[in-house]
C-alpha cells in the first residue's frame, strides 16, 4: 500500500539539463522540486530527471560560486536551464598570501628571466605592534621553489628573485612529525631562538602538524592525468620526467582508485578511459605511448579534464585534476585572468587541482602557481628523479590527500613582549597588493604534512618571560563536510639560544636565511656565506639525504654569488649595554 502510495504521488518526470552559459554540463547542481520539497542533484554531465505529483512544477538549481535559478518546468518538454557564475566568480578577487589588518600594503606583473615568468612579489616588511598588532596568513603544501632554485644553482645560474618563495623553501624539509591530540586536525608548537642575521632581533617557529590518515584508509580516489604533450615538451627533463614520475606513482594506487589521462598538443583527447587502479599493465602501456608534437591548447584541455573528472565524481572520495606541464599555453585563453576565471568558477565542483612544472627556458612560474591556488591544490616542480619519487611516492599522500580545506592563521601579538614582528615568506604578488578587492587567501594541507612559519621580532626592552608572546587562531573547514573550524593557542616565551635550541630549528634558521640571501633581502644584516655554511655544519641531519643536499646546494651557491660584495653592519649600542653577537 505505501509502495502504491509513493508511485500515485509522483506521476510526472521532469527530464532536461543544467549548464553554464558556455554550454557547458554542470554536476551536483543541487535541484529542489517545490511541491514536495525535495532535494535532488545533477548527474556528472549535468542531466536529471525529477518525479513530481504535478505535470508542471517549480524547481529551483543550485550551485556554489552561480546564482540561484527558480524556472516551471513541464513534464512533457525536456527541459535545458542555464545558470550564470555571481558575480564574485565572474570577477574574482585576487587572493593575498598575507594580510596585516589595517595596514596600507606597500606597491613596490609579471617578472621575466630568459623566457621564463615569475611573479613580482613584495617582501613583507617589519610591523609596529602598537600600530598593526594582528597578521594573518595561508597555510598550504607548496614546494615547488625550492626545487626550481636547486635547478637554477646546479645550471650554474643566478636565480631570479621572484623565484624565491620563502615558505615553501621551508615546507620542502620532512620534520619529526607529531601526532594531534585526539579530536584536532593540528599539533601546534612554537619556539623563540636567536636570529643569525641580526644579533639584535630573535626569531619566532610555528610548525603546525596536520593529522595523517593510513593511507589504507583514506577515500577512493579519482584521478584525471591532464599531461602537456605539445612540441615544447619534447626534452628529457619535460615529458620523458613527466612519463617516469608518472609509472612510479601507478605503483601506489588502490584497485579502488580510479585514473584517467588526457593530452593536449595540438589535439585534445582522451587517451586512457577510467580504469581502475589494479589495472596497471593497461596504465603503463598508455604512460609509455606519450609522445610530444604540435600547439598548447591548455585552456580547452583544461576544461575537458575537469568535465572528464566530474563524469568520475566520487562523493566524498578524493577527486583531483592533476595538470603536468612546462605552463607554455599558446592556443585559446592564455592570460593568467582568463585562467584564473576559468579555475575560480571550476574549483566549485569540489574537484581540487594540481600543478606539475618541469622544463626551462620557457617555464611558466607564474601561471601554474596561480592555477594552483585558484584550483583549491598544489603546486610542485619536477626537475629530476628523485623530485619525483619524493612527490608523487614518498610525499604521495601530503601531495594529493587534503584533510582540510581554506586554512589559514591569525597571529595576534603582545604588545607587551613585541615591539616590531615580520612575517618572513607568504610575500604577495605586486599586483594583487595593488588589488584593493583582495583577500586573504586560505590553503588545502595534505594529511601529515607540516607547515612551518617564521617570524623575526624586536622584543620590548622591559619584556616579561612569564607572559605569551601571541596568541595565534587557526581556521580551517573539513574537506567534505565542509564545516568551518577554528583554534586557538598560545604563543608562549620558551627562549634558547641557537646554539641550544633543537637542531631542527637551527637548521629552519638556515633555510629561511638562505632564501633571504637569495632574494638579496634588505632585512639582512649580518650575513655571509661562510656564517650560512657553518650554521648548516652544526644543524644538517647526516641521515638525511634532502638536508645533505641543501648543504652541497649553498656551497655551490657560494661560487656563484662569490663575486657579490658580501654587506655586514656593525651594531652599536649605548654604553654599558650588552650586546650578544652570535657566532658561527
Amino acid at each position: 500500500m505505501l509502495l502504491f502510495a509513493i508511485v500515485a504521488d509522483a506521476q510526472y518526470y521532469f527530464r532536461g539539463e543544467v549548464k553554464d552559459p558556455t554550454g557547458a554540463g554542470l554536476a551536483l547542481v543541487r535541484i529542489r522540486v517545490h511541491s514536495s520539497n525535495s532535494f535532488y542533484q545533477s548527474g556528472s554531465t549535468g542531466g536529471f530527471g525529477l518525479p513530481s505529483s504535478k505535470v508542471r512544477d517549480t524547481v529551483s538549481f543550485f550551485l556554489n560560486g552561480y546564482e540561484e535559478k527558480t524556472v516551471v518546468l513541464n513534464s512533457n518538454e525536456f527541459s535545458t536551464v542555464e545558470i550564470k557564475p555571481s558575480s564574485a566568480i565572474s570577477n574574482p578577487k585576487r587572493k593575498l598570501l598575507s594580510l596585516t589588518k589595517d595596514k596600507v600594503q606597500e606597491r613596490n606583473n609579471i617578472g621575466f628571466a630568459n623566457g621564463e615568468t615569475y611573479s613580482e612579489q613584495i617582501e613583507n616588511s617589519f610591523n609596529n605592534t602598537a600600530e598593526y598588532p594582528s597578521v594573518g596568513f595561508a597555510l598550504n603544501v607548496d614546494k615547488a621553489s625550492y626545487s626550481n632554485i636547486r635547478r637554477f644553482i646546479n645550471t650554474h645560474s643566478v636565480v631570479p628573485k621572484d623565484a624565491v618563495r620563502i615558505e615553501e623553501m621551508l615546507n620542502y624539509f620532512p620534520q619529526q612529525y607529531k601526532a594531534p591530540q585526539q579530536g584536532k586536525e593540528f599539533y601546534t608548537e612554537s619556539q623563540l631562538t636567536d636570529c643569525p642575521w641580526n644579533p639584535m632581533n630573535r626569531l619566532l617557529f610555528l610548525q603546525l602538524h596536520a593529522r595523517k590518515i593510513n593511507y589504507d584508509s583514506l577515500p577512493p580516489s579519482n584521478f584525471v592525468f591532464l599531461v602537456d604533450v605539445s612540441g615544447s615538451m619534447d626534452l628529457p627533463n619535460r615529458l620523458p620526467l613527466l612519463q617516469t614520475a608518472f609509472r612510479m606513482m601507478v605503483q601506489n594506487l588502490r584497485p579502488i582508485d580510479t585514473i584517467s589521462m588526457m593530452v593536449y598538443g595540438g589535439t585534445v583527447g582522451i587517451v586512457l578511459q577510467p580504469t581502475g587502479g589494479n589495472e596497471k599493465e593497461k596504465i603503463m602501456a598508455v604512460i609509455d605511448s606519450l609522445g610530444a608534437g604540435g600547439d598548447t591548447p591548455g585552456e580547452s584541455a583544461i576544461r575537458q579534464a575537469y568535465r572528464l573528472a566530474q563524469s568520475q565524481f566520487i562523493k566524498g572520495g578524493n577527486n583531483r585534476v592533476i595538470l603536468a606541464t612546462d605552463g607554455d599555453f599558446n592556443v585559446g585563453e592564455s592570460s593568467e585572468e582568463a585562467l584564473i576565471q576559468l579555475i575560480t568558477q571550476k574549483q566549485q565542483t569540489g574537484i581540487y587541482l594540481t600543478c606539475l612544472g618541469v622544463g626551462m627556458g620557457n617555464y611558466k612560474d607564474s601561471k601554474l602557481e596561480v592555477l594552483a591556488k585558484k584550483g583549491n591544490g598544489n603546486f610542485a616542480y619536477l626537475d629530476n628523479i628523485p623530485e619525483a619519487e619524493k612527490v608523487l611516492v614518498k610525499e604521495l599522500m601530503q601531495t594529493l590527500y587534503a584533510v582540510v580545506d581554506d586554512a589559514y592563521l591569525n597571529a595576534s601579538f603582545n604588545t607587551k613582549q613585541i615591539k616590531k614582528y615580520r612575517l618572513i615568506g607568504f610575500d604577495n604578488r605586486k599586483d594583487v597588493l595593488a588589488d584593493s578587492a583582495s583577500i586573504l587567501e586560505g590553503g588545502e594541507i595534505g594529511t601529515g604534512h607540516i607547515v612551518t612559519a617564521v617570524f623575526e621580532v624586536e622584543m620590548n626592552s622591559t619584556y616579561n618571560a612569564d607572559e605569551e608572546l601571541a596568541t595565534a587562531e587557526l581556521g580551517y573547514q573539513t574537506v567534505n563536510e565542509k564545516e568551518k573550524q577554528a583554534e586557538t593557542f598560545q604563543l608562549r616565551n620558551n627562549y634558547k639560544s641557537l646554539y641550544t635550541v633543537d637542531s631542527s630549528y637551527r637548521f629552519s634558521a638556515a633555510v629561511a636565511m638562505f632564501g633571504l640571501m637569495l632574494k638579496q633581502s634588505p632585512h639582512l644584516k649580518v650575513y655571509s656565506w661562510e656564517s650560512l655554511i657553518n650554521l648548516l655544519n652544526s644543524s644538517v641531519n647526516r641521515n638525511d639525504y634532502w638536508q645533505q643536499e641543501l648543504l652541497q646546494l649553498v656551497l655551490k651557491a657560494k661560487e656563484i654569488y662569490k663575486p657579490v660584495k658580501e654587506r655586514r653592519r656593525l651594531f652599536r649600542k649605548k654604553k654599558k649595554e650588552k650586546t650578544e653577537i652570535i657566532l658561527f
